[in-house]
C-alpha cells in the first residue's frame, strides 16, 4: 500500500509559501531527502484550514489574482503552476471526493471519481487528508516489471489492507507499484497532492484492474501520439501508412506499436489482410502485442 509518512510539525503556510518551496526543492519522490523535506511543506499547507476555502471564494466571487484551473478534471483543481527541475517536475492539486449522497454523485455516477475502479499510477505522489474522513480504499501491491500488460493478462495481486485518507493522513503513492479501489468517504472530502512529474512517464502504462480475476482490465493512460497516428492513417495517406509501419516495427512503445497496427488494421479490405497483419505481429517480439495479435485473430475467426 502506499508508504504513510509521520510528520509532527504544527506550524503551517501559505499556498505560495509551499509552492515556492517546492518549486526550490526540486521534489523527488526517490530521495528521502526531498521527499521528507516536500512532506514537511504539504504538512504545513495542510494545517492551514482557511487557504483552501478563501481561494475558493476569491475564484467564485471574480476577485483576487489566483486563478483556480479545473481544466485538468472537475474532481480535481490544480493550486500550482507546474515547476520544472532536474529531476522533473511537480505541481500542487486538490482533489474533491463526494460522498454518495452528494449530489454531484447522483448526477454522475461512481466512476466519474474513479470510485470503484482499482488502478496503479504512473506518477508518484505526496497525499494528505484536508477536509472530512476522506475516501477508503482497498489497498494491493504488484510487480510491474512481470507485466505485459494486454487485457485479460493474470497479475499476481497482493491485497495489503483496507484504510482511509484521513485528516491529517500523508501518504506516498508509488508509481508503478501501489493500485487501490476506492469507496466513496462518508462525507463530502477533500486531499491535498504534491504531483511528481517525470518527463518519460508518457511512455509507461496505468492499468486498470479486475480484482475478482486478478487479471489486466484495461490501458488507463491514453497517449495523444496514438490519436493523431490513428486519425493519419484513416485519412488515406500513403505516407502515414509507411510511417505507422515503420513505428509498428521499430518504436520502444509496445502500446504505440499496437496502435499502430491497429490504425492499418481499421483501414485494410478484407478479413484476409487483417489475418494477415496481425499473424504477422504474433511474432514482432513483444508479449503485449503479441497476446493482443492472438486475441484480434480469435475475434477475426469467430465473426
Amino acid at each position: 500500500m502506499p508508504r504513510s509518512i509521520e510528520m509532527e510539525d504544527t506550524s503551517d503556510c501559505s499556498l505560495g509559501d509551499a509552492t515556492d518551496a517546492l518549486a526550490a526543492l526540486d521534489f523527488d519522490p526517490t530521495c528521502e531527502e526531498r521527499l521528507g523535506e516536500a512532506a514537511r511543506w504539504l504538512r504545513r499547507l495542510s494545517n492551514n484550514r482557511r487557504f483552501l476555502g478563501e481561494l475558493l471564494i476569491d475564484q467564485l466571487a471574480g476577485r483576487g489574482s489566483a486563478v483556480v484551473d479545473t481544466g485538468y478534471s472537475p474532481q480535481a483543481i490544480v493550486l500550482s503552476r507546474h515547476c520544472q527541475g532536474k529531476t522533473g517536475g511537480m505541481f500542487l492539486r486538490a482533489n474533491i471526493w463526494p460522498a454518495e449522497h452528494d449530489l454531484c454523485f447522483r448526477t454522475s455516477g461512481a466512476r466519474s471519481f474513479v470510485y470503484g475502479v482499482p488502478h496503479d499510477h504512473d506518477f508518484s505522489f505526496l497525499t494528505c487528508g484536508y477536509l472530512g474522513p476522506g475516501y477508503r480504499s482497498d489497498y494491493y501491491e504488484y510487480d510491474y516489471s512481470s507485466v505485459a500488460g494486454h487485457p485479460g493478462e493474470k497479475v499476481d495481486l497482493k491485497f495489503v489492507e483496507r484504510s482511509a485518507l484521513d485528516e491529517g493522513k500523508l501518504m506516498l503513492y508509488r508509481r508503478h507499484l501501489d493500485i487501490h479501489s476506492q469507496i466513496p468517504p462518508e462525507r463530502l472530502s477533500v486531499s491535498l497532492n504534491v504531483m511528481h512529474i517525470d518527463p518519460a512517464q508518457s511512455w509507461f502504462d496505468q492499468y486498470g484492474f479486475d480484482l475478482e480475476k486478478r487479471e489486466v482490465d484495461r490501458l488507463l493512460s491514453p497517449n495523444a501520439n496514438e490519436a493523431f497516428l490513428r486519425v493519419a492513417v484513416a485519412t488515406g495517406i500513403g505516407e502515414a501508412f509507411e510511417f505507422a509501419e515503420w513505428m509498428g516495427n521499430t518504436h520502444p512503445s509496445d502500446r504505440l506499436r499496437l496502435a499502430s497496427l491497429e490504425a492499418r488494421a481499421a483501414v485494410l479490405e478484407g478479413a484476409a489482410q487483417v489475418d494477415q497483419l496481425w499473424r504477422v505481429a504474433e511474432t514482432n517480439g513483444s508479449r503485449m502485442v503479441a497476446a493482443s495479435a492472438g486475441r484480434k485473430r480469435r475475434e477475426l475467426a469467430s465473426t
